[in-house]
């Protein structure tokens, strides 16, 4: 699973950000051991010191746990995972936000926009 990094963003952090996505969607799941820092590395292409300081972090966090000579693991903390997804959820929308503003979007607009939008999904999934 090779990724796209933006060159203007240090990649740990980007690794960070995919890591905590895959956390907080359920694709890792409370619990399941981790990559070691080699594999994870092969897997995004990326340096293995790029990928332990990411995993550190996440240790740091509190999203990542070790356990001695068993590896890195996801934790087990339902809510922890919830408050990050819903910090994920806020970053992504602020910049939404921002965007549409940029665009000149007024508030009522760009509500307009989105629920066009969401109405046009709900439709294409019936």
């Amino acid at each position: 699973m090779t990724e796209t990094f933006n060159p203007n963003i240090p990649i740990y952090l980007q690794l960070i950000e995919s890591i905590k996505r895959r956390i907080v969607s359920g694709e890792l799941l409370p619990g399941q051991r981790l990559p070691s820092v080699r594999d994870l590395a092969q897997t995004y292409a990326v340096n293995p010191n790029t990928a332990q300081r990411a995993l550190s972090e996440l240790e740091r966090d509190g999203l990542v746990y070790s356990e001695r000579t068993a590896g890195r693991f996801i934790t087990n903390d339902g809510e922890l995972i919830e408050m990050t997804r819903t910090e994920l959820a806020g970053a992504q929308i602020e910049s939404f936000i921002q965007q549409m503003r940029n665009l000149g979007f007024t508030k009522q607009q760009l509500l307009e926009k989105l629920e066009e939008r969401l109405e046009k999904e709900d439709e294409e999934n019936e």
